[in-house]
């Protein structure tokens, strides 16, 4: 059984005396305690000593991707042709796998092997002879640097650690510039409140203030290099009339100090807004063009460095920042945001409000494919983003016409536009629909097809009027005939009474 360990060095191949003892791993450190009985364990095999530090990272660049080198293989070759059924104690894997796949040799991975390593590389000075501990420790060093560059592909424009700082700074200097002007304000709005109304820019603000120092000295002083011409006289009126209290000469002292520093710090702001818009484009020039020199900080900021944005996805590039509001609208099951840093883009700043959720999605979508560019790509151009940016403005232009572009087959098509007409029945008003008589109807097709005359229709209203006539007298005389006949049912039987005239014949008859 043999031991794979590896060096700064190169590789050393160790021959396991005992294979019981590896069974036993609590037990292990035990047989490592001096150099003597880690030599009766393990016997140096061969070492195979790397020739320049080129090669040492070649070998430690394939030991972490899992890949065999050239050296190892040879080497492997060498002295397991021999013993073909022997197995091979390695530390990783990935290596193990490799190894097997390529010289058909069983490796052996487990807790006991990582102990064993623990072991070996606290008697790695006894077991390795012919190596002097401060060559080993230089060694190590220079394949540490070596390999540190190869990973983090160094150059001092790609540390993207600089462009955060520079950025969390300047959101610092702005609050502390706001800070500033606003005690300036109300401090030397005792002495002159007029001022504050009339000079709106703060920088010119506190210029006035540290040029002139009390209102008194306003008319004798030259103010055509901070203010124009209007605002001046304005300024020189006012102070005439203030109504402001009077102040010391320390007072002033102290306001004109508090000046110096807004102004020093300003100029700091100045300088490094310049040095963080100089190191976006050297670093991510494609997202630069794309969401502007700021957004593009505040993104990079924000997720930690640049490659940890080319890793997300446009749909978090175009919340991120907005992370509070998600989250809420999550629990409450209300409307996600649409946007979050993003939204202080040009682009999405010159959007429509209901455009504004659109611009943004598309944005992201481009700017996360320029971020990828930036991190990964070897040349550091902006001409992605430019002909991003063309895309976006033309969308945006559509976009607020009113005209929506189609999908089609490729992306170089021209899109048809066809205006949407909304067709809709119209109904007409047909006065044959309010007659309830039985007359018989006719279409306003065979209207049209058929004229008709004067005379016929004169005819059919008076025949209809007739028999509205002959239907009313029938009901009347049926309505006489009801009533006749319950007042017959309702008067008394009369009784035989002799009526007068017969009274008369009877008595002539008589006489």
């Amino acid at each position: 059984m043999f031991v794979l360990y590896e060096t700064p060095a190169g590789y050393a191949i160790f021959k396991l005396l005992d294979e019981k003892k590896l069974e036993q791993v609590d037990n292990l450190y035990l047989e490592f305690e001096t150099p003597e009985k880690a030599n009766k364990l393990l016997k140096l095999k061969h070492f195979e000593k790397f020739n320049d530090t080129t090669e040492a990272l070649a070998a430690a660049t394939a030991a972490v991707e899992g890949k065999v080198a050239k050296p190892l293989k040879k080497t492997l070759k060498k002295i397991l042709v021999d013993d073909v059924q022997s197995s091979l104690l390695v530390a990783d894997a990935k290596l193990g796998t490799a190894i097997k796949d390529k010289l058909s040799v069983q490796c052996v991975y487990n807790t006991g092997v990582q102990e064993l390593m623990r072991c070996i590389r606290q008697q790695a000075d006894s077991l390795l002879g012919g190596l002097p501990k401060r060559e080993m420790t230089a060694m190590a060093l220079g394949l540490a640097h070596s390999l540190s560059r190869y990973k983090l592909k160094f150059s001092p424009d790609k540390i993207d650690t600089m462009i955060v700082q520079a950025q969390c700074l300047l959101d610092d200097l702005d609050k502390e510039l706001n800070n500033y002007m606003m005690r300036a304000r109300e401090w030397y709005g005792w002495h002159f409140p007029e001022l504050g109304k009339i000079i709106t820019d703060n920088i010119a603000f506190v210029k006035t203030i540290k040029l002139v120092g009390t209102r008194d000295n306003m008319a004798a002083s030259d103010l055509s290099d901070i203010l124009p011409e209007d605002v001046e006289e304005k300024v020189k009126e006012a102070a005439e009339i203030s109504m402001g209290t009077e102040i010391s000469e320390e007072d002033v002292l102290n306001i004109q100090c508090l000046c110096d520093e807004i102004i020093s710090i300003n100029d700091y702001r100045v300088h490094l807004y310049d040095y963080l818009k100089a190191r976006m484009m050297a670093m991510a020039p494609n997202l630069t063009v794309l969401v502007g020199d700021t957004v593009g900080a505040r993104l990079i900021a924000h997720a930690g460095s640049l490659i940890n944005l080319a890793k997300h996805p446009s749909s978090t590039v175009q919340i991120l920042g907005a992370e509070k509001a998600l989250f809420r609208a999550l629990k409450t099951k209300k409307d996600t945001p649409k946007y979050g840093l993003i939204y202080h883009a040009q682009l999405v700043g010159q959007a429509s409000q209901k455009n504004k959720g659109k611009m943004s999605r598309s944005l992201a979508a481009k700017a996360s494919l320029a971020t990828r560019v930036d991190a990964f790509g070897e040349e550091a151009t902006f001409e992605l983003g430019a002909a991003h940016k063309v895309k976006l403005e033309s969308r945006l232009r559509l976009l607020e016409e009113g005209n929506l572009r189609k999908l089609s087959g490729t992306g170089k098509a021209k899109a048809k536009f066809e205006k949407y007409q909304a067709k809709s029945e119209v109904f007409t008003y047909q006065p044959e629909a309010d007659n309830t008589l039985n007359v018989k109807k006719r279409k306003h097709s065979e209207a049209e097809q058929t004229p008709v005359k004067k005379e016929e229709i004169k005819e059919e209203e008076e025949a209809a009027e007739e028999e509205v006539k002959s239907e009313k007298k029938k009901k009347k005389k049926k309505k006489q005939k009801d009533e006749e006949a319950v007042e017959e049912a309702a008067a008394p039987e009369p009784e035989d009474v002799p009526t007068p005239a017969k009274k008369k014949k009877k008595s002539k008859h008589q006489e």
